[in-house]
């Protein structure tokens, strides 16, 4: 079991605000998982990688892709009172699920920087 966190890289964040996005999207996917799932992530100590792409069209595409998986997926739009406009997808959490289904759509991807 793991989640991943695919951050769209073109937006260039900030980090506190990076920061704030991938938790977004870490809780979101948590709750949208099947309670045995939930379970079984939080009994392997919550597995976790924060992955890039590079623009909205992937983001948007891997997460659809994630979905036609039957994967729990939460698509972040940011509320745009900071750094970006309403409405901006920021990223998207993937899982918790098994390894192999999450690395089946995300395992080309590289760790954000």
């Amino acid at each position: 079991m793991k989640q991943v966190i695919v951050v769209n890289q073109a937006l260039n964040l900030p980090p506190g605000k990076l920061a704030a996005q991938v938790a977004h999207a870490a809780v979101g996917g948590l709750l949208r998982a099947p309670r045995e799932q939930q379970i079984g992530w939080l009994d392997v100590g919550m597995p976790k990688v924060v992955l890039r792409c590079e623009s909205e069209a992937a983001l948007l595409a891997l997460a659809d892709e994630a979905e036609a998986a039957g994967l729990p997926v939460m698509l972040i739009r940011d509320a745009g009172r900071t750094v970006v406009e309403a409405g901006t997808p920021t990223c998207v959490g993937i899982g918790p699920a098994d390894i192999l289904k999450i690395d089946a759509i995300t395992g080309t991807l590289k760790l954000v920087r």
